[in-house]
């Protein structure tokens, strides 16, 4: 687990998603590689055979023409994509990283992050944005959460401009997949340094205050300056009036459980927080 995949393409995304994996490779020690997938292979021609609609004489021809026309696109798409990967090269030498690679893939992103995910250690992928009625806001494609819900890795989804962070929020149940997530934060040299608060959205039983105290504990004892909360109300409303309250750059939560009793449980909340979170998501396993 030795390298930051950060996942580009040909939006304004890739931009933002570039600076946080240059970020997150610096504090990691860990090489950068710039991921480029495209979404179906090149030699795969998109022609079907019409000749029950084309007249004789111009069927042949026809589907010559269109299926060099399909072979140009590939190519155009394929020198596209370079182009890309050799732009994020220079951005990241340019912010002073020496040890970057570049890599371009045919298929589906997640099933190309699951082949290469041996030797990831964090995957740093984008948001889309779109507008609806004149507003902008953001969302969570359907690739991008195949890719959190799949993968063994942190993945750290992004948005907006880049910020090096300053201060995080963990979202923290109190349970045992809790616990494991508060012992890689601690552990981990990406967020050291940085304003630490541990917000617990839920009634203030006996449990979740020695659970919270727990976490504090663990997380001083890594060097954090930390902040413990608990609050009440409904999780994704709360978590984000916190992170304005307290103007967080990064938001630290459990990824997906595998049952699917745990999935409606919790795998809703986290859905739609990767959707509606105004900063950057670091969803851990």
């Amino acid at each position: 687990m030795n390298t930051v995949i950060a996942c580009i393409d040909d939006t304004p995304r890739a931009a933002v998603v570039c600076d946080f994996a240059i970020w997150a490779s610096r504090l990691l020690d860990v090489q950068l590689a710039f991921l480029h997938v495209l979404d179906r292979h090149p030699e795969r021609a998109s022609v079907s055979d019409y000749s029950g609609a084309l007249g004789i004489d111009s069927q042949e021809s026809l589907l010559e023409q269109l299926s060099t026309l399909d072979e140009a696109r590939s190519r155009l798409a394929q020198e596209q994509g370079r182009q890309i990967l050799q732009a994020a090269r220079q951005r990241a030498e340019k912010a002073g990283v020496v040890n970057v690679d570049t890599l371009q893939r045919h298929g589906v992103l997640a099933e190309t992050l699951l082949d290469i995910q041996p030797e990831t250690r964090l995957v740093v992928m984008g948001q889309h944005q779109h507008s609806d009625l004149g507003r902008s806001s953001w969302f969570f494609d359907e690739n991008a959460e195949r890719v959190v819900r799949s993968l063994q890795r942190p993945v750290m989804v992004v948005n907006g401009d880049y910020k090096a962070p300053e201060r995080f929020v963990i979202a923290f149940d109190g349970s045992e997949t809790g616990r494991k997530m508060v012992q890689m934060v601690a552990a981990s040299p990406l967020l050291k340094g940085l304003e630490c608060h541990v917000l617990s959205v839920s009634d203030a039983s006996e449990a979740l205050v020695e659970s919270l105290a727990w976490a504090r504990e663990m997380l001083e004892g890594e060097g954090f300056a930390v902040t413990a909360v608990i609050r009440g109300g409904e999780p994704e409303v709360t978590l984000r009036d916190y992170i304005a309250e307290i103007r967080a750059h990064v938001l630290v939560m459990g990824a997906y459980g595998h049952s699917r009793i745990r999935h409606l449980i919790m795998g809703s909340t986290t859905t739609t927080l990767l959707r509606t979170s105004p900063i950057p998501v670091l969803v851990l396993r």
